[in-house]
Formats: structure tokens, sequence, C-alpha cells
């Protein structure tokens, strides 16, 4: 036991950067997911076509082959040459594919909602922007909060593949320890903190889906 308490202190402050690239990543990718729905659903099927290309590409590789092409490969890349640190990488990564997997969660809540309160709207003056923003927005979250959750988790997991950059994340600090004391425990007691950060996430999507359930009744 008293070998367990001694863990956490060093698993904590990989937990803390597990927890910000979670935080940071779901700040971005949430409203640049639903932009591009936005555009995908959008009359300008030039755009739509490009972002159909853009969520095909992002969700057809694989996150780490992404991560990898973004901190290695972007600053040998004519004209871009752009060259990010190991933890920015890492966030530009993982925002870029979450927007792909959110934008179509969104897109699917935007297309689920009857063509008739679109006309509706149409009758009653209202712009295409306003019939958007006042209410088809309104009505989607209810049906996509299941999803949402679902990649929200997700995330939190995928969230260890940091440890290809180096990056002193939960899953690094626990194979750190793991090396040096041959012991698997800290393995157990980083799966821990992942099942604790999930648990917390589930209650939390479980509370809006009771909460806009009761709103709907």
């Amino acid at each position: 036991m008293e070998y367990v308490l001694s863990l956490l202190g060093p698993l904590s402050q990989g937990a803390l950067v597990t927890l910000k690239l979670f935080v940071i990543t779901l700040a971005l990718a949430v409203p640049l997911g639903l932009a591009l729905a936005l555009v995908r659903v959008s009359r300008f099927r030039a755009l739509a076509r490009l972002v159909g290309g853009y969520i095909w590409l992002m969700r057809g590789t694989p996150l780490m082959l992404q991560m990898l092409f973004i901190y290695f490969a972007l600053p040998f890349v004519p004209v871009v040459g752009v060259r990010f640190d190991d933890f920015p990488a890492a966030v530009v990564a993982f925002a870029l594919n979450y927007a792909a997997y959110f934008a179509e969660i969104f897109r699917a809540g935007i297309q689920s909602i009857d063509r008739g309160q679109y006309e509706g709207a149409k009758v009653l003056g209202l712009s295409y922007g306003q019939t958007m923003r006042r209410i088809v927005l309104p009505q989607i979250w209810p049906r996509i909060l299941p999803p949402l959750s679902n990649e929200t988790i997700t995330l939190v997991k995928d969230t260890s593949l940091i440890y290809v950059l180096a990056l002193n994340d939960l899953l690094r600090a626990a194979r750190g320890i793991v090396q040096r004391d041959f012991t698997t425990t800290p393995f157990i007691v980083a799966a821990c903190f992942y099942l604790v950060m999930t648990l917390v996430l589930t209650w939390g999507f479980q509370y809006l889906e009771k909460r806009y359930a009761k709103y709907d009744a």
C-alpha cells in the first residue's frame, strides 16, 4: 500500500499532462467540428466536397501517423515548413483529427432535423444562419450526446499516444517507473487514473442526457 501511495505523485504529474491535452483538444475540436459540419451541409458544393475529403483523410489514417507527420515531416514540406514543439504538435494533431469525427457527429445531428422546420423558418423570414442558430442547433444536442460521449471518452484513452513524442504523460510516467522498479503495479495504478477520468465523463454525459430528456418530456 505504501508503494502504491508513492506512485501517486509522479503519476499525478503525468495525468495533468494528459488532462491538459484532453481539455485543449476538446476546446478546439468541438467548435472546429461544428464549423466543418455546417460547411458540409451547406449549398457550397465545392467547399462541402473539400471538407468531405478532409474528413475522409483524417478518419482514414491513424492518429499516431498524423502526429508523427506534423512533428517530424511538416517542417520539411515545401512552402509550409512549420516546426512545432512536441506538445503543440500533439495538440494540432489531436484537434485536427477529432474535429473530423465531431464534424460527422454534428452533420448527422443537423441532417436528422425534419426539412419542414427549414421551410417553416423560411416562411417566417429567417435567414439560413438564423435558422441554424435558433432552430436547428438547439435541437441536435440531445440527439448527438451519446456519440459525442463515446468520442470524448475515446479521446481520453487516445491521449496515451503522445508517448511517441517523449511527452511525460500518464502512460509514459507509468512505463518509466515499471522499467525502474521491475513491477507492473504502476500500470495498474495508471489504469485506475484512466478509469476515474472516463467515469467522471460518463457521469457528466449521463446527467446531460437526463436533463435534455426532462426538457423533451
